[in-house]
């Protein structure tokens, strides 16, 4: 499934909530953390499960919780979501903030098997202990995404965020390594000034040529220019067709090597292709 574009809403407000499938995005995250100050937690829960479990709430996207870091607190955000009293909610993944280890999700894991559930989660990795572990991270097998958190990652270390994110640059490519390795997802961090489409769009375009396969947004309005820069161009899905098909005459006749116009196509070429035509929207076959 996609996840190009994933869009917080916080948790505490249910108009938004409802709202939220309406924008388009691939992944709507509801936010129990960051968006919700201390004394609102609980309210927040209540907002959430009762959203996530009304039988009219049946978006077609991904709908993902963000749960709080603590080990008190995401008990009480679990009781809410899961709790007895909670019949089969709408929930498809969880996000777990500050992760510093792989411990840390597989601890996320094991209390949700305590529950009988099991879910995909999104590793947000945000620390200076969370990226130089982040290849043990991806490698939890219910990771199935990283993400990147340049905001906290920039306060912990004492960097200075800049527009052109050289402080956080390695960490960034840190990240998207460590997914490509362990075949999951990697979504880039937020892009704070969301009235700035142009910067917006930059930074998604060079999150998309890092390898990122899509970026946090935290306003409807980022949705779409954020999908857009994750979408092949009409002209890399021909390349990608073209370079499939002479592959499968070059594979008849035992070639590892083929040329498609003027270019010599290996083995990196085609998983680009491969790459290209499973990131496109429409359901492309062979020519």
């Amino acid at each position: 499934m996609a996840r190009r574009s994933v869009l917080f809403t916080p948790g505490d407000q249910a108009d938004r909530l409802r709202k939220a499938p309406r924008f388009g995005a691939d992944v709507i995250v509801f936010d129990l953390e960051d968006a919700i100050t201390p004394s609102n937690k609980p309210a927040a829960r209540e907002t959430v499960a009762t959203v996530l479990g009304d039988p009219d709430f049946d978006p077609d996207c991904e709908v993902c919780v963000r749960v709080n870091p603590s080990s008190t607190a995401v008990a009480a955000d679990l009781e809410a979501i899961f709790g007895d009293d909670r019949d089969d909610p709408a929930v498809d993944s969880l996000m777990l903030p500050k992760v510093a280890s792989s411990e840390d999700v597989r601890s996320l894991v094991g209390r949700l098997a305590d529950r009988d559930a099991t879910l995909p989660i999104f590793s947000l990795v945000e620390s200076a202990a969370g990226v130089l572990a982040a290849p043990e991270i991806a490698s939890v097998p219910e990771t199935t995404a990283l993400v990147f958190g340049a905001e906290d990652l920039a306060a912990d270390i004492g960097a200075t965020r800049t527009t052109e994110g050289t402080e956080v640059l390695y960490a960034r490519e840190r990240v998207v390594l460590a997914a490509a390795a362990a075949d999951i997802d990697a979504v880039d961090t937020v892009f704070t000034d969301f009235e700035d489409e142009t910067g917006l769009r930059e930074e998604a375009a060079f999150a998309a040529q890092l390898g990122y396969d899509g970026k946090l947004a935290i306003h409807p309005a980022q949705v779409a220019p954020i999908a857009a820069a994750f979408e092949p161009t009409g002209e890399e899905v021909t390349w990608a067709r073209d370079v499939l098909a002479a592959k499968r005459d070059a594979d008849d006749d035992g070639r590892g090597v083929f040329e498609v116009d003027g270019e010599m196509i290996d083995a990196p070429l085609i998983a680009r292709a491969e790459r290209i035509l499973d990131r496109a929207d429409d359901d492309i076959g062979p020519n």
